[in-house]
């Protein structure tokens, strides 16, 4: 098997980004709209929020996948984040996903003074949850109706990992 590599996102990754989070797979999985435009992902990397981390997996050289991790800015939430991320479905099965939560895991747990990692993934991305309870994250709730996917009300689970 293929070596992962993990590293902070650049502007050059803009393009495989955007190749990402254009499929169909990808997409459906996410809050992102359908057909993002290169300017997007473009601007995100070079003009990131504060508090705000960007990674990307490589397999031989490729853009596998990607996570944002966002550290929560209100004073009394400073001890949370949050966190999205999409993996190329030509690299599914392959310890991409599990490598960016690793990676994410470790800035979290002893670098940014993180306890509390939180996420929302809709109820039917079975791989998606089984992979966040793998990593010590459980269900709190769900949020019906939480977000529109093809016409459609999709439900989400809020999972949190506590440390």
């Amino acid at each position: 098997m293929s070596q992962i590599v993990v590293r902070h996102a650049i502007p050059d990754d803009a393009a495989a980004l955007m190749q990402i989070y254009s499929q169909p797979e990808t997409q459906a999985g996410t809050l992102h709209l359908p057909l993002p435009s290169p300017a997007l992902w473009q601007e995100r990397l070079q003009n990131a929020r504060a508090g705000v981390t960007m990674l990307v997996a490589l397999i031989e050289g490729v853009v596998a996948g990607q996570l944002t991790l966002e550290v929560l800015a209100t004073a009394r939430r400073r001890h949370c984040a949050t966190f999205g991320m999409g993996v190329d479905p030509a690299f599914h099965r392959r310890g991409v996903g599990r490598a960016l939560m690793s990676a994410m895991i470790d800035l979290c747990d002893n670098w940014l003074q993180v306890s509390r990692i939180e996420l929302t993934v809709f109820t039917d991305n079975a791989k998606a949850i089984a992979l966040y309870q793998q990593s010590g994250f459980e269900i709190e709730g769900t949020a019906r109706r939480f977000a529109v996917r093809d016409g459609a009300l999709i439900d989400a689970y809020f999972m949190a990992r506590l440390r």
